[in-house]
């Protein structure tokens, strides 16, 4: 019976795709030629050898036994060619809702996804609620391959039952499913949010692989739904078969997430490495809070058992439904759920499930007397590839990365750059690709870069193309030429209605590096400042000093030549002469010391001075733009609520400003260029009428 209606669907979908080429009288086909009347239907081999049209599958016969025995509207999307073809309206239905029970008997069939609606298709809206657009053909994918949970039912759940404490146990509360292969919900994280996000954590977006290979028609057969693993082998060495992809590790991803002390595994690995962790937090938490012992097995609903026995083991003796769940243990169960039901999940989002894996542990060691050791697993990226990080998600809300940020903060901002001089918006990014600095993914050949200008429009010509390339986005945005532009003819102590802190960005390293040639950093008139800060021939440029992928400084080389590196002193205590610089007595201490104390003697002055000159003292939090505000009593500290921006700018006081955010956000300065770093603190202090008294300024050579 199941045969015969699955047979009976086929033609139906057979009828609906397949135009006959009639054939004229004059036409007719010859002995030996190919009949036009008959009807030829397109990779309908490659669709019959695949799940989707596995006629025993338990995916379309679940409901066989049922009374009556049909597809439930709650099902039927997925699993009916009939429920999908309501569910997107070409069945003459509303569009986005299945309205009646589907027919047993249907698989996923061509004209499942083949239809008038299909092929407009360009959106879809996830089980969050979130729309996600401007998609391809891919969305006939997605519509079914997205869960059935997310962070806000997850959330709606707890919020239903009044559930303020996050370890009471409720009896109502029950594990909510993400269900099976929610692909697009791995794929695009966060901006579908399938997993549960914790209040106050950020998360990877949407995992971009490389053109052409980054939607799941790109990577999967549409017709087999099997992987072109050939594509696969041109980039990975080594894959010839599926369970190869299980060790494919990129370039990008550079830490130990699961804290094993292995970061040469695959990405599968380290998944399996958190989920292990994850299910002992989960398994301590219900022992010592819930009260119940828990275990889980992935073969049987609900998953979540009582562990009898509690030996941690699933077994026979263990078929009662775990029913001991707290709001607290409910949103790791669901994460743990997340990375077991999407097979794939280390191919299509592998980050974005560490995240919420680390998270959940995290979240349960807060209430068990023997937290798992977290201490050497990674949570994100180094900043490159941490796409889960403000400088790649800051414009999620917008859409869209505008062209002035689209060089630095998107993976094709800097190739376009490279190309055609300038940038335009761009959709936000999970981070960089290899394609962002390499212009050949096979070879690994990066971008060769002549020449890097300035925001101050001086052109510099590192001898390594290598450095040109980083220094193209680790200049700045700002230099001591656009502060003067701005302050034009202002009097130096008089407030200027159009005054406004100028911030010079992140990470200018390159401008620091190259010093008054770059002129990155306001320099005064009547001074003189160092150049490029020659190191030695064999640590002289970024891609030395610095691995080009994880971004962590090659200390072994700083060791060659700097004792305190090789005593196993950290970077900071490094000294290449021994003026005390900052005047506190101690002409021994690393040069990040001395400008830290610079720093600090500089913030002291611009609270002094904008107190006594301006009359209104000025504050500054690192991490709340526009970094400086009014701090109203005056005390030197900024408390939650003095949140209001500083707006009453002398030039004298915008220029010392300056200088103190430029030094703040090039963390390596002390390294960069110490000298020039030193030079524009000191200036700065000093044209305040700070003391300088005891300090001295180092020497320009």
């Amino acid at each position: 019976m199941r045969r015969s209606i699955w047979l009976a669907s086929l033609v139906v979908a057979l009828l609906c795709l397949v135009s006959f080429q009639v054939a004229s009288a004059e036409a007719l086909p010859q002995e030996g030629e190919a009949n036009p009347m008959e009807p030829e239907v397109p990779f309908l081999m490659d669709w019959m050898g695949s799940g989707h049209a596995d006629v025993e599958a338990e995916a379309f016969n679940h409901w066989n036994e049922d009374d009556p025995a049909q597809v439930p509207e709650s099902c039927a999307k997925c699993h009916s060619e009939n429920g999908y073809l309501d569910y997107v309206g070409a069945d003459g239905s509303e569009a986005g809702v299945v309205n009646a029970p589907a027919p047993i008997g249907t698989v996923v069939s061509c004209v499942t996804c083949h239809n008038d609606v299909t092929i407009h298709k360009t959106s879809v809206v996830m089980p969050s609620g979130i729309e996600l657009t401007d998609l391809g053909d891919e969305s006939r994918c997605m519509e079914c391959h997205q869960g059935r949970e997310s962070t806000i039912s997850v959330n709606q759940s707890i919020e239903d039952l009044a559930l303020a404490d996050e370890d009471t146990v409720s009896p109502d509360l029950g594990f909510r499913n993400i269900h099976y292969y929610a692909a697009a919900a791995t794929k695009y994280g966060t901006l579908a949010k399938g997993g549960y996000e914790y209040d106050g954590m950020a998360y990877d977006g949407n995992f971009v692989h490389v053109e052409p290979f980054d939607t799941c028609i790109e990577c999967h057969n549409s017709h087999t739904l099997e992987l072109n693993l050939e594509e696969c082998a041109t980039c990975h060495e080594g894959v010839t078969s599926v369970e190869d992809l299980q060790n494919v590790r990129m370039a990008g991803s550079t830490m130990d997430y699961d804290g094993d002390g292995n970061i040469e595994e695959g990405i599968y690995f380290e998944l399996e490495g958190l989920q292990e962790m994850l299910m002992t937090a989960i398994q301590a938490y219900a022992d010592e809070v819930s009260g119940t012992p828990i275990v889980y097995t992935p073969e049987s609903h609900p998953y979540f058992f009582i562990d009898a026995n509690g030996d941690g083991a699933y077994d026979e003796g263990d078929s009662e439904r775990y029913n001991a769940w707290t709001p607290r243990l409910l949103k790791a169960g669901y994460n743990y759920q997340v990375s077991r039901k999407d097979p794939g999940a280390f191919a299509h989002g592998g980050k974005y499930i560490i995240e919420l894996m680390h998270d959940s542990i995290m979240d349960l060691n807060g209430a068990i007397s023997e937290p798992v050791d977290l201490s050497e697993a990674a949570r994100i990226d180094a900043g490159h590839f941490a796409g889960s990080e403000e400088a790649f998600r800051h414009w999620d809300e917008e859409g869209v990365v505008p062209g002035s940020c689209a060089k630095c903060h998107t993976s094709g901002g800097l190739p376009q750059f490279i190309s055609e001089g300038v940038t335009i918006s761009s959709e936000p990014s999970n981070g960089f690709l290899c394609t962002t600095c390499h212009n050949d993914p096979q070879e690994y050949t990066r971008y060769e870069v002549e020449d890097v200008t300035f925001p101050s429009g001086l052109t510099v010509s590192d001898p390594n193309p290598d450095a040109n390339l980083c220094m193209t986005c680790h200049q700045g945005r700002e230099s001591g030429m656009s502060v003067d532009k701005l302050i034009g003819d202002a009097a130096d102590d008089e407030v200027a209605d159009n005054l406004r802190f100028l911030n010079v960005h992140y990470f200018a390293a390159g401008a620091t590096r190259y010093g008054a040639e770059a002129n990155g950093a306001y320099q005064y008139a009547d001074k003189e400042y160092s150049g490029f800060f020659d190191h030695n021939e064999d640590a002289n440029s970024c891609t030395t000093c610095h691995d080009v992928h994880n971004l962590s400084v090659n200390e072994d080389l700083c060791a060659e030549c700097h004792e305190e590196v090789e005593d196993g002193m950290a970077v900071q205590d490094i000294r290449y002469n021994y003026a005390d610089y900052d005047g506190d007595g101690d002409d021994e201490e690393g040069i990040y010391y001395e400008v830290q104390d610079m720093l600090a003697a500089l913030e002291a002055a611009m609270l002094t001075y904008s107190s006594d000159t301006v009359g209104t003292a000025i504050g500054y939090n690192p991490g709340r733009y526009p970094y400086f505000f009014v701090d109203a009593n005056g005390d030197g500290e900024l408390s939650a609520d003095e949140a209001d921006a500083y707006n009453t700018w002398t030039p004298r006081l915008l220029r010392a400003a300056y200088n103190y955010q430029y030094v703040s956000k090039d963390p390596g300065g002390f390294v960069h260029n110490g000298p020039y770093v030193m030079q524009v603190l000191y200036d700065s202090i000093e044209d305040l009428g700070g003391d300088v008294s005891a300090m001295e300024r180092p020497e320009v050579e």
